[in-house]
């Protein structure tokens, strides 16, 4: 079975789709499916890039779409292990961490833009990010999760 049809990466696919949904009053997913498995085939499958990780101290990729696989050049083992901040350059770390912080504070935080960098080093700039916290089926939070529409290669 493919990781993200596991079950605890399609609990957390319905996670960040709830809670993109319950911050923003609109549907992260175009036409999102009904039920849960359907839900994280459709969230895998989608082209804009969309990622989560938990509350750690130092929170670690726990959800990744085939879209930021492919873009940061990774595989689903790879992700799932990587620290979320080295998901952007060291210059642009600080910059990133205040921008999580106020998406912990209001929910969510949007029109984000920043460089980011790849497994293999290469950079590229996200744009019109959205950031927001995820939340269990209690309303607690877990970590947080992001998209983007549009990137470039630098």
């Amino acid at each position: 079975m493919e990781p993200w049809l596991q079950p605890l990466a399609v609990q957390q696919a319905r996670r960040i789709c709830a809670s993109f949904q319950q911050w923003t009053g609109r549907s992260l997913l175009p036409q999102p499916a009904e039920d849960d498995l359907g839900l994280a085939q459709q969230l895998f499958h989608w082209s804009q890039p969309v990622l989560s990780h938990g509350c750690e101290t130092d929170p670690v990729l726990n959800y990744g779409n085939h879209a930021a696989l492919t873009l940061w050049e990774l595989s689903w083992p790879e992700l799932v292990q990587l620290p979320s901040r080295l998901t952007a350059e060291p210059m642009a770390q600080e910059e990133r961490a205040r921008l999580l912080a106020a998406a912990a504070r209001q929910g969510y935080a949007n029109n984000y833009s920043g460089v980011r960098i790849s497994r293999s080093g290469r950079r590229f700039r996200i744009e019109n990010a959205w950031i927001w916290t995820v939340l269990d089926e209690t309303g607690n939070p877990i970590g947080q999760a992001a998209t983007f529409n549009q990137w470039q290669f630098l």
